[in-house]
């Protein structure tokens, strides 16, 4: 007559594979998260740097030359705020014929994300980035 031993539970062999499975596909599905991420919050920069593009070219058509104040145009042609979600929005160039705007990033978590720029022409800077 043979005994049948039942078996219960599981073994630290068992228990080490499934922690070494789960290992392996956090470090696999995190960065590509967090890199999901800092595309998304960008997006925000974008559309805010095309917004005071678009302003700009407004207070051109009315005055023939565009400003060289974000703040003017702001309360006058409907430019975004100066921060936008991670970004901070300036225009380090800004003449009567040509502007250049910037959305810098400001907090940590868009830290390895760079600038952004765009100019008078439409010309966005660093073009990688606008194609994602």
């Amino acid at each position: 007559m043979k005994i049948m031993s039942c078996r219960k539970g599981i073994t630290l062999i068992e228990l080490l594979v499934v922690i070494t499975i789960v290992a392996i596909l956090a470090t696999i599905a995190v960065p590509m998260y967090t890199g999901y991420m800092v595309r998304a919050r960008r997006a925000d920069a974008k559309v805010s740097l095309e917004q005071l593009r678009a302003a700009q070219e407004m207070r051109r058509a009315e005055y023939g030359s565009y400003s060289t104040s974000l703040a003017a145009l702001q309360t006058s042609w409907g430019a975004p705020a100066t921060t936008v979600g991670d970004y901070a929005l300036t225009l380090p160039v800004a003449t009567a014929t040509t502007f250049t705007g910037r959305a810098t990033p400001t907090t940590g978590r868009q830290s390895s994300d760079s600038f952004l720029e765009i100019d008078h022409l439409g010309n966005k800077t660093p073009p990688e980035k606008w194609l994602k």
